[in-house]
């Protein structure tokens, strides 16, 4: 098995949350993007769960964030419970490089976004201890 860092291949993690219209307003507020329809959760908000698996989970603490790309192939609603979910791919330990598979998906099972994150873990073991 190829492992990084205390890291495998497979490894993986998902969490589960449901958005609220108050969240989404204050998210506009925020931000004042309005490029969404109404009742829709913006892209970004869906990054930031991936964002918190790879800082909390896998890889975890100590995890920078470099790369990501993703395709939205349909919309996520406010009041939906999304699961988002990363899984290790692949490995370059020679320069502390970890690539995940990320997605996130609605009750039904449908893909709403999925795509590929690179991460630098050079500080993960610190980050650990």
């Amino acid at each position: 098995m190829t492992t990084h860092k205390g890291l495998f291949i497979g490894q993986s993690a998902s969490s589960t949350r449901i958005f609220t219209a108050e969240e989404i307003a204050a998210y506009t507020a925020l931000t004042g993007d309005t490029s969404f329809n109404e009742g829709v959760i913006p892209g970004p908000m869906l990054g930031g769960m991936i964002s918190d698996l790879l800082g909390t989970r896998v890889p975890g603490r100590g995890t920078m964030w470099l790369k990501q790309s993703y395709i939205f192939a349909a919309p996520a609603f406010v009041g939906e419970a999304i699961t988002a979910t990363v899984e290790i791919s692949r490995f370059r330990p020679e320069k502390d490089l970890v690539y995940l598979n990320a997605q996130c998906v609605n009750p039904q099972g449908q893909v709403i976004c999925r795509g590929e994150t690179l991460v630098f873990v050079a500080d993960l073991e610190s980050a650990r201890s």
